[in-house]
């Protein structure tokens, strides 16, 4: 029998990651609606693509993701686990692959893709936003 990826600890506080609702996204939905901008929430931008944006501008074509350092490999704050770390560079650098080709295939359909890291303050990611709904 194989050992387990992870202890049960570990297990556990990882269950109870948010996939959705985070505090970054949400101080940035916020920030975004005091500015009187309107969005969709947590929607694929592409139908048929199994890959859903935190905010969604329908109309002006552009896609939202509030990455989080740890999951997105952020190259200031990334961390790199100890245990099981083979399992966990793949991981991550798949989930970095994913990211890149969500990138190319919006782009390829005529999506602006906005990708925001989750130490941005709110203020300047939705300075970014804003940035690329107003171009």
């Amino acid at each position: 029998m194989d050992k387990p990826l992870t202890d049960a600890a570990t297990s556990a506080r990882l269950s109870k990651q948010r996939r959705r609702d985070t505090k970054p996204e949400v101080a940035l939905r916020r920030e975004l609606h005091s500015r009187g901008l309107r969005y969709f929430v947590d929607r694929a931008p592409l139908k048929g693509l199994r890959r859903r944006a935190d905010l969604v501008f329908p109309r002006r074509k552009v896609a939202v993701y509030v990455d989080g350092c740890f999951w997105h490999s952020c190259p200031v704050h990334s961390t790199k686990p100890r245990n099981n770390a083979q399992w966990w560079a793949d991981k991550l650098a798949g989930n970095v692959a994913r990211d890149r080709d969500t990138d190319v295939r919006l782009a390829a359909e005529g999506w602006t893709v906005v990708r925001v890291w989750e130490h941005e303050p709110a203020g300047e990611a939705a300075d970014k936003v804003e940035l690329k709904l107003n171009q």
